[in-house]
C-alpha cells in the first residue's frame, strides 16, 4: 500500500545550460541545499465562441500555448573552495549574466594605505573582482598596477606582510542570460521526479538579517518534464535522467545577524542597519506568441533594475546624516554588503553607485528608525550590482 511522501524527502540540483531548453546534466557536486522549490504551469484556455445551441461546455483542444513559472529559495551556507564554485552558483551565472571570475588567492607583500593592497607577484586580478582576508570580502575599485590594488573598503584587520588571501569567485552582470535546469528529485524512487529546463532568472532577492541570510530566486521556465509523463527527445535528452550519485550534504548555514555594512564615499560601516533587501529584476520575457510556437524559444531580457531597500536607527552620527543629505541631494553612493564573517561562509553584494530614498521616519517605536524605500543602482556598462562569495 502506498503510502505518503515526507515534504523535505527531495533533493535540488542545478546546473548551466549550453543550449536553451536542452538538459544540462547534473552532478553529486550540483546539489543545492534550497528551502523550496515553487512551480506553476498553466495552460492558456481561450474561451469557446462558437454557437451550439447548449449551455454544456464542449471542452478544448490539446496545443495550446503553455507558461511555466517557479520560484526557488536557498540560503547561505559554506563554501568548499575545493569545489569550482558554490552550488548555486549556476544560478547567480544565470541572473546576473556572465562567466564569473574567479581568484585563488595570492600573497600580501604589504597595505600601504587604508585600501591600498600590495600583492606578491602579478595578481591578475579586474575591477569589481573579490579579495579575502581574515574572513573579509572586499572587491577592487582600481587597478594600480600589476601587483597593486586599490578596495572599495579598508579591511577591519589589516593583513600582514606574508599574509595569504584566500580563494573568492565573482559574478557579473551581461547582457545576455544563460539559462539552468533545475531538478527536483524526491524519495522514494517510485515518488514522482521532475525537472524544469530552460530556466531564466527574472528576480533575485537578497535578505539581510534576517534569522538567515536567504536568496529568493524566481523566473519562467520552457519546460516541466517529469518521470510518468516523459517522452524520448524531450529537452534533448532519450531518456528521463537518473539523480547523481546521492552523498551526504554537509553545509553549514550563516546566522543573518553576522556581516558587515559599509556606505558612502569614505566608506564608513554602520552598525545601525536592521533590515536590507536588494533586488535584481530582469525585466525578462520570453519568445513564445510567434505563430507555430507552443513554448518558450528564448529568453529576452529587458532593462535591468537594482534596487535596495534598507532600515536603521537614526543616530546624530555625522555618517548618518551624511547618508541623508546625500538622499535629499539624489548623490549616488558606494553601498557594500558583506553577509556572514567567516572563511568559506562569506557572500560580498558591492554596487558602486545608488542613489538613496529620502527616509521616512518611523517613530513607533522607542528609537527612531529611518526607512529607505527604493534606492536604486546605476552603473555605466553592466557594472550596477557585482555578487562574491568567499
Amino acid at each position: 500500500m502506498a503510502c505518503y511522501i515526507a515534504s523535505n524527502a527531495n533533493r535540488f540540483y542545478a546546473a548551466l545550460e549550453t543550449t536553451f531548453g536542452s538538459l544540462a546534466l547534473a552532478t553529486s557536486l550540483s546539489r543545492v541545499p534550497a528551502i523550496g522549490l515553487g512551480v506553476r504551469r498553466e495552460t492558456e484556455l481561450p474561451q469557446r465562441r462558437d454557437k451550439t445551441g447548449l449551455r454544456t461546455y464542449a471542452g478544448l483542444p490539446s496545443g495550446f500555448r503553455n507558461r511555466t513559472q517557479f520560484e526557488l529559495e536557498t540560503l547561505l551556507t559554506e563554501w568548499d573552495t575545493t569545489h569550482p564554485e558554490p552550488a548555486y552558483g549556476p544560478l547567480f551565472q544565470a541572473a546576473l549574466g556572465s562567466t564569473p571570475s574567479f581568484f585563488a588567492g595570492g600573497t600580501v607583500q604589504a597595505v600601504t594605505g587604508p585600501t591600498t593592497l600590495v600583492l606578491s607577484g602579478n595578481h591578475g586580478l579586474a575591477v569589481d573582482q573579490a579579495v579575502q582576508s581574515n574572513g573579509e570580502l572586499r572587491f577592487v575599485a582600481a587597478i594600480v598596477d600589476e601587483s597593486t590594488v586599490l578596495l572599495n573598503a579598508p579591511f577591519k584587520t589589516a593583513p600582514e606582510p606574508g599574509a595569504s588571501l584566500g580563494a573568492t569567485i565573482t559574478y557579473m552582470p551581461a547582457t545576455e542570460l544563460p539559462s539552468v535546469s533545475i531538478y527536483d528529485y524526491w524519495d522514494p524512487p517510485e515518488a514522482l521526479q521532475r525537472i524544469l529546463v530552460g530556466c531564466g532568472i527574472d528576480t533575485l532577492r537578497i535578505d539581510i538579517n534576517g534569522d538567515f541570510h536567504r536568496f529568493r530566486f524566481s523566473g519562467m521556465s520552457r519546460d516541466l518534464i517529469d518521470n510518468a509523463t516523459y517522452t524520448s527527445g524531450q529537452a534533448g535528452s532519450t531518456e528521463f535522467p537518473q539523480e547523481p550519485e546521492v552523498v551526504s550534504l554537509s553545509h553549514t548555514v550563516v546566522p543573518g545577524n553576522l556581516g558587515q555594512a559599509w556606505f558612502g564615499d569614505g566608506p564608513t560601516q554602520f552598525f545601525s542597519v536592521l533590515t536590507a533587501e536588494v533586488a535584481l529584476d530582469n525585466s525578462l520575457e520570453g519568445r513564445s506568441r510567434e505563430f507555430g510556437s507552443d513554448s518558450l524559444q528564448c529568453l529576452v531580457p529587458g532593462d535591468r533594475h537594482v534596487n535596495m531597500t534598507f532600515r536603521l536607527y537614526s543616530n546624530t552620527e555625522p555618517e548618518t546624516t551624511a547618508l541623508y543629505q546625500a538622499a535629499r541631494q539624489r548623490s549616488p553612493i558606494p553601498v557594500m554588503l558583506q553577509l556572514g564573517q567567516g572563511t568559506g561562509q562569506l557572500c560580498g553584494v558591492y554596487m558602486k553607485s545608488v542613489v538613496p530614498a529620502v527616509p521616512e521616519f518611523d517613530d513607533a517605536e522607542n528609537r527612531l528608525q529611518w526607512n529607505f524605500g527604493r534606492s536604486r543602482a546605476q552603473g555605466t556598462s553592466n557594472d550596477e550590482l557585482v555578487i562574491a562569495f568567499g
